[in-house]
């Protein structure tokens, strides 16, 4: 897991082929006038989700994983907390990987939890049990997928 402000993005683009253009596209954004919907930044490798969501306590929010994309997570219009536990710490699967939605849940109790303002963004790997969406009322927020290459 990493967490920083947008401003410093580019202190991560070696880590990944494609951070360097999934931070591009975030830059070009009006990001307070953004509207919602996915868009296709490099085909199936990169691609860029405006969610709005209703944000909830955080007994009632599941750790996941993905095995095959790294998110990068950036809040919007407020704060949102995540839960983190490493995979290798996760022990109680709630129904298997869903290889078509690439994600699987646990029914783990988050290990730490980290918030996020606007302006700042977390990234996920494969690693990285996380449980988004923690807070009250609603967020929009950028949920960037990034192929494991």
């Amino acid at each position: 897991m990493i967490v920083d402000n947008l401003a410093n993005a580019a202190n991560y683009y070696n880590l990944h082929p494609l951070f360097e253009k999934a931070f591009e596209f975030i830059g070009k954004l009006d990001i307070n006038n953004v509207e919602t919907g996915t868009t296709e930044i490099d085909g199936n490798l990169l691609k860029a989700t405006i969610a709005e969501a209703k944000l909830k306590p955080a007994g009632e929010a599941k750790l996941e994983t993905h095995k095959r994309f790294i998110d990068i997570q950036i809040p919007v219009t407020k704060a949102e907390m995540f839960g983190w536990k490493s995979l290798s710490s996760l022990s109680q699967p709630k129904e298997g990987y869903d290889v078509n939605n690439d994600i699987e849940f646990f029914d783990d109790d988050p290990s730490t939890f980290v918030t996020l303002v606007p302006g700042e963004f977390i990234i996920f790997s494969p690693e990285d049990g996380h449980a988004p969406l923690i807070g009250e009322g609603e967020i929009k927020k950028i949920i960037i997928k990034v192929a494991v290459i």
